[in-house]
């Protein structure tokens, strides 16, 4: 890995917050039936991978893929709950539990080596 981990982290988060906008996106796109919707969601997945790919540069592709499809599985469930009003079973926010956990314990494992 070469320079500042901060670097790393900072297109980590920019790759979440651009597959988020990219998911949100598509939901409004209605199956491609909607145009700017449907566009944007191609301009922020591209977005995405190309910072994930960046972050790469900085992390290991286990932890870094790892936190991005953790995290942005946690808050597209929140994005999903309280914009769209679909409906969250308690036994979800379970499992969200379990994939917070997985991801707070893989960094934490990585910082340990």
């Amino acid at each position: 890995m070469k320079g500042d981990a901060g670097w790393g982290w900072t297109f980590l988060l920019l790759a979440i917050v651009l597959e988020l906008s990219g998911t949100v996106s598509m939901k409004y796109s209605a199956g491609f039936s909607r145009l700017w919707p449907s566009v944007l969601m191609f301009i922020f997945y591209g977005a995405s991978f190309t910072m994930l790919n960046f972050a790469l540069a900085y992390m290991n592709v286990s932890v870094a893929y790892a936190i991005w499809s953790g995290i942005g599985i946690i808050l597209i469930t929140l994005v999903s709950f309280t914009v769209f009003h679909e409906k969250l079973p308690l036994t979800s926010l379970l499992w969200i539990v379990v994939i917070v956990a997985g991801v707070v314990g893989l960094n934490m494992s990585v910082k340990s080596h």
